[in-house]
């Protein structure tokens, strides 16, 4: 399966991945999932917001277990983030067939739509339109770089724009979610533990920063006649650093448009899009707010217009308690290792679990990452450690599905 699905999307230059929301590598990842759907006997359906999922049993009878993760990738992502999940999934189906183990509940394995928000700018849309975090009149307003809206792509990929929208009768029939997925840090991989339990996700959102100034010919403009807006953005990327790092926070500018974006022009605009995430919200709250007061003194002093906007924000995650100490239960003592506790963390990144924790009881299990590296082609699991997530996903499926 990891060898099928790794060319599709890779962009030969970067080795990274560009599977961006109703795109062909979308369209392609999405031929993949069904086709592995359909081997195992699986009914494969797409449901309203263009999630997917293939159902062992009805798929419309209740207290269902669900699994999956995402295809979908960043610009020039790795292989792991989302399609180690999803790959998992149906490894630990064959597994627990393997076993010759029993289903006593329905189950599924799904694939959720444009969970990094790479090409819409918001993360986790589809799952946040099943679950009613996102408005049909916010999603019919989200646009990709080159102008094309949400409605128009889902309508040349094929799919029905009209029909988005919450989702709460699915999602009341499933009792239990959980996703794999890579951990996007080191904490496994000091621990010396192949597989994780996660406690919560940070609180986390996105700001846009758009510093306006004037326009003017980088040759002929003295530097004191200059309102370069170049500037209070860049001493904003440094103010960003100084208040994550009084707080404990994790701040950073990672994206950047500039108008007219001209080696020989002053720019007339900067806009800077601050991701920021914390353990707490008082913490993500103070951090954000020391880095807009700094924005804001500087492009006082500089003669800058400053607007400061709020495109997306998730607070903390609590994942169900229950279901996470059941997980545990399960999980402990595997393999031999008699009483040892499978370790617990928290993540600063965000999930498709996270979203739907407020609808369904949902859990997530990580593999650990020797590098810590992710978002890069980079990203890497060693195979002994993926095959030990497949391996923990079909104990809990069978602790929670099977009889």
């Amino acid at each position: 399966m990891w060898k099928e699905l790794a060319p599709i999307g890779r962009h030969a230059e970067s080795g990274g991945y560009r599977r961006y929301a109703w795109t062909g590598a979308d369209a392609d990842c999405r031929v993949w999932f069904r086709e592995q759907a359909e081997a195992r006997g699986l009914g494969c359906e797409v449901d309203r917001n263009g999630n997917q999922w293939a159902w062992l049993g009805d798929p419309l009878g209740d207290d269902a277990v669900v699994t999956g993760s995402h295809l979908d990738s960043v610009p020039d992502g790795g292989a792991f983030d989302g399609p180690l999940g999803v790959v998992s999934s149906f490894a630990a189906l064959d597994e627990l067939r393997r076993r010759g183990v029993e289903f006593t509940r329905p189950f599924a394995i799904t694939n959720f739509g444009d969970e990094e928000g790479a090409r819409f700018g918001l993360a986790c849309v589809g799952s946040r339109l099943a679950a009613g975090q996102l408005t049909v009149e916010k999603a019919h307003q989200l646009r990709d770089g080159d102008g094309i809206t949400l409605p128009q792509a889902m309508e040349a990929a094929g799919y029905d724009p009209g029909a988005i929208g919450p989702d709460p009768e699915r999602l009341a029939r499933i009792g239990a979610f959980v996703e794999l997925h890579v951990e996007q840090g080191r904490s496994l991989d000091l621990t010396g533990d192949p597989v994780g339990i996660a406690s919560a996700i940070w609180p986390h959102g996105r700001w846009r920063f758009d510093f306006r100034g004037e326009a003017n010919h980088a040759g002929t403009t003295r530097l004191v006649d200059r309102r370069d807006p170049m500037l209070t953005y860049a001493e904003t990327v440094l103010a960003a650093r100084r208040e994550a790092e009084l707080t404990g926070a994790l701040a950073t500018f990672g994206k950047i448009a500039v108008e007219p974006n001209g080696v020989n022009a002053i720019p007339s605009l900067v806009r800077g899009w601050l991701d920021s995430r914390a353990a707490d919200q008082d913490t993500l709250d103070a951090v954000v707010t020391g880095i807009e007061r700094a924005a804001r003194e500087h492009a006082e002093r500089a003669g800058i217009d400053l607007d400061v906007v709020r495109e997306s924000f998730t607070p903390v995650v609590e994942f169900q308690h229950a279901l996470r100490d059941e997980l545990g239960k399960i999980l402990t003592g595997r393999g031999g290792d008699a009483g040892r506790a499978v370790p617990v963390l928290g993540t600063g990144a965000g999930h498709d679990a996270g979203i739907l924790s407020a609808s369904v009881p949902t859990a997530m299990l990580f593999v650990r990452n020797p590098t810590g590296i992710s978002h890069s082609p980079a990203e890497y699991a060693a195979e002994d450690d993926c095959t030990a997530g497949v391996i923990a996903l079909a104990d809990v499926l069978e602790g929670l599905a099977c009889s």
